[in-house]
């Protein structure tokens, strides 16, 4: 049994169709535990998760649960989710009698900042600047130090989009300003390029390195089309 966290959001929406398509029994958890195949846990509630990790023993685990819109209006909510929300899942996950066979955590791309090399690989020092790409980062040290006890993969995924992306990201954004006929739009700093990838090709990635990669525990990858467009 594979565990999505952030099963009903957009990428993990994505990733249980590839999942399921190879035949996996794919659970998730959520706040509201309403989706298909959901179960109703806040990851910021440590007793809450050790319950529900231990009555369901994942095989393997997809840690997608994040905020994730840099503009969110309360700069906490970033630290309590997305690191102390993934400290509670690593916690009962190590916790279990026999532990996952892979554990697939996503980071960002965001916490390169805006570095002044051309190719940005894993190697390149991470620089956030902002109140998400840090609490990402703290996420990935803390990470670390499970990499011994826990068979864990990171991710570092650059930016991507598709069918079911919030209106507040970029591509979502321009489209239904223009599906809607809009007579302006308000973006930011368009002096940059990005790397854009298809949500389709990414969930594709996340399940190979759950189900097909041998090995990979404790490494950390980039997720990207490997070509920048520019944002005029």
């Amino acid at each position: 049994m594979i565990l999505v966290t952030g099963l009903s959001g957009f990428t993990g929406r994505h990733l249980a169709e590839r999942l399921r398509a190879r035949g996996a029994r794919v659970v998730g958890l959520s706040n509201s535990g309403q989706g298909e195949g959901e179960i109703a846990c806040d990851l910021t509630d440590a007793v809450a998760v050790r319950n529900v990790i231990a009555e369901l023993r994942p095989t393997h685990v997809a840690h997608l649960v994040a905020i994730s819109f840099v503009g969110h209006g309360n700069p906490r909510a970033f630290y309590d989710v997305n690191l102390f929300g993934t400290l509670n899942l690593l916690e009962a996950l190590a916790a279990l009698p026999k532990p996952p066979r892979k554990i697939l955590i996503t980071s960002s791309a965001n916490i390169y900042g805006s570095p002044s090399v051309e190719v940005i690989d894993e190697s390149v020092c991470p620089a956030p600047v902002n109140h998400y790409a840090c609490s990402k980062l703290a996420m990935e040290h803390m990470v670390h130090t499970w990499f011994d006890r826990l068979p864990i993969v990171m991710v570092r995924p650059f930016n991507y989009t598709g069918v079911g992306q919030d209106e507040k990201f970029l591509i979502p954004k321009i489209v239904s300003h223009f599906r809607r006929r809009a007579p302006f739009i308000e973006l930011g700093n368009l002096d940059v390029s990005r790397d854009f990838s298809d949500v389709r090709d990414v969930a594709g990635i996340y399940a190979a390195l759950l189900l097909d990669v041998v090995g990979g525990e404790g490494e950390t990858y980039n997720v990207c089309s490997g070509r920048a467009y520019s944002l005029r």
